[in-house]
């Protein structure tokens, strides 16, 4: 009979934690409140082969600890959707969340808040799973996932960056009625960023005002 290669290969953990941190220069209760909803950090991730969409279902205590919400994500070219629900939610401290059902072993994500004086807030961002399949996952892991999420999770904090510090046109404070409006319209235009969505409306309010104002 012939041995595996590595016989000890079941308890080879699958376990991997990717981190990233970002300084913003942006008052902490606003960076809090932009990552606050799941669905705006997501919104960034959609290039270089990374795709991330969020959407809420039950809303607990303004976003608070118990509200869930899906996940469908595409990492260069893997389509995986999962279930989550928020465990943690300090105001300008802390927020995680747990997958509850999906195809992963585990998968947590905690978002950490320090102010740095000022206008400064460092924002750090880890991720925390167990890949499916055994010895498979772990092997699908070190090629392609964790650097797909490393990517994307970098990538999102680049941008999300580059909309607090800029001309604050962002959805920051909206509320979950007005979201879901947005998101039936981004459905419309083909599922572009919400940041187009909104720059789309406001271009298409200001073409009516002008018009009125004729």
């Amino acid at each position: 009979m012939t041995k595996p290669l590595n016989p000890d290969w079941r308890n080879i953990q699958a376990l991997t934690v990717v981190s990233k941190s970002i300084d913003i220069k942006s008052p902490i209760d606003t960076v809090f409140t932009y990552f606050a909803r799941p669905e705006h950090v997501s919104d960034q991730m959609s290039d270089k082969g990374v795709g991330m969409t969020v959407i809420p279902m039950d809303i607990k205590d303004g976003m608070g600890v118990g509200t869930t919400f899906r996940i469908i994500g595409d990492f260069n070219g893997k389509r995986l959707e999962w279930d989550c629900e928020t465990t943690e939610f300090v105001r300008e401290e802390r927020i995680s969340a747990k997958m509850i059902e999906g195809p992963f072993k585990r998968w947590e994500i905690t978002n950490e808040f320090k102010s740095l004086g000022g206008n400064l807030t460092r924002v750090i961002m880890t991720v925390d799973y167990e890949m499916p399949f055994g010895p498979l996952g772990i092997i699908m892991d070190k090629a392609k996932f964790a650097k797909s999420a490393e990517r994307g999770m970098e990538t999102a904090l680049f941008k999300v960056r580059g909309l607090l510090e800029g001309n604050g046109s962002i959805p920051v404070y909206i509320t979950l009625d007005a979201y879901q409006k947005l998101l039936a319209e981004k459905k419309k235009m083909n599922n572009v960023p919400i940041s187009t969505v909104l720059t789309a409306i406001l271009e298409k309010n200001s073409e009516l005002e002008a018009k009125v104002s004729h």
